[in-house]
């Protein structure tokens, strides 16, 4: 059995395929630029040739993708989208309208729109971009897949922070397991509007019909207790380049989970909200407060009960780089940096599988 696990992250996807008649260290790993970083660069390619562009497609991933999309309509150059392409910029259809975004019907066609417009395509997923890749390598497609993206939950009129973290705080109520925070393609909850595009755009693809969906973080907290190094109760935490994301796990259950941006931690604020996250004097408006996305503890075994603190994420130089004398001592004696089987880029991914393989025996 072959598993292929994407971990869509801002700035770049970590691709795993997996041969369960192989040692997993020997499977074929890729990491490439994300897909919003891929679209960001096509929408500034027609913004420097003066053209219009039509967004076709499904919802995805923001960030840099938006950024070069508000660029563009700031230069003056028109951007046309179908509605389900529009609501990656925004959850609200009539707040994208409002930006001067034009609003097309699923069926036009390229041809009926002005001279000079370039279509593209946006998805979190590229399965012809990922099965050209291998086959240059003369690897076929698996028949299994499993992918990662954060998806903050459908939240037009509210603030996305807060809905996507009572989303996690729902999942911690009802047993914080592994298999709470794993979809199958066609089970996806509809407030998950980003996974239900990626298990849309797999389906209609009908190449691929074996899925699993779960979001970033999770997925990477429970890659990291692969690590030779976890043992819990743990607090495992994810340094990615948009958001950090904390939890405390015990049994293979989430207890407790706090989110903030990445951008606004440095590594004395970090080892702070490790050291009280653990004690429980970490609230939510701590986090919220600061820009974040909260904190939710619904129990803890106290910091002097963790035995280990696992880090992982592409932005894990924030602790690593610290002076010695600016590490928090107590923190740093129960501190690994995570690479389970050996490669920390893929921590996600190893997530993903165990995910896959729980699902299918």
């Amino acid at each position: 059995m072959r598993i292929l696990a994407i971990d869509v992250g801002t700035g770049t996807q970590d691709i795993l395929l997996y041969d369960t008649e192989r040692e997993i260290e020997n499977s074929l790993v890729m990491i490439m630029p994300s897909p919003t970083v891929i679209v960001a660069e096509k929408i500034r390619e027609a913004t420097n040739k003066g053209y219009d562009i039509f967004l076709s497609g499904d919802i995805m991933g923001g960030g840099p993708s938006v950024k070069a999309i508000r660029a563009h309509l700031e230069k003056g150059y028109k951007i046309y989208a179908t509605e389900k392409a529009a609501l990656t910029v925004k959850d609200d259809i009539e707040r994208v309208r409002s930006m001067g975004i034009n609003i097309v019907d699923n069926d036009v066609e390229l041809e009926n729109l002005p001279e000079n417009t370039q279509e593209i395509v946006l998805q979190d997923v590229d399965v012809d971009a990922l099965t050209s890749a291998l086959y240059s390598f003369g690897v076929s497609m698996p028949e299994k897949i499993a992918v990662a993206v954060q998806d903050h939950g459908n939240s037009p009129h509210a603030s996305n922070r807060i809905y996507r973290f009572r989303i996690f705080e729902k999942l911690i109520d009802e047993g914080g397991n592994f298999g709470q925070f794993a979809y199958h393609g066609d089970s996806v909850p509809e407030e998950f509007t980003r996974m239900a595009s990626v298990a849309r755009n797999l389906k209609n693809q009908n190449k691929i019909y074996d899925t699993i969906i779960m979001d970033t973080g999770p997925a990477a907290i429970f890659g990291a207790l692969l690590d030779q190094n976890a043992s819990q109760p743990a607090i495992v935490v994810n340094i990615g380049n948009g958001h950090t994301l904390a939890a405390i796990v015990n049994e293979n259950r989430v207890l407790a989970l706090f989110e903030h941006h990445t951008s606004a931690l440095d590594g004395g604020k970090l080892q702070k909200y490790i050291h009280d996250f653990a004690d429980g004097k970490l609230s939510f408006e701590d986090i919220f407060d600061d820009g974040g996305h909260g904190c939710y503890i619904r129990k803890t075994p106290g910091f002097d009960k963790i035995k280990s603190i696992m880090i992982t994420g592409p932005r894990r130089n924030i602790l690593m780089d610290m002076e010695q004398e600016k590490r928090n001592s107590i923190v740093w004696e129960k501190l690994h940096f995570a690479s389970p089987y050996g490669n920390m880029m893929i921590s996600g991914c190893f997530g993903l599988l165990a995910a896959q393989l729980e699902s299918k025996p």
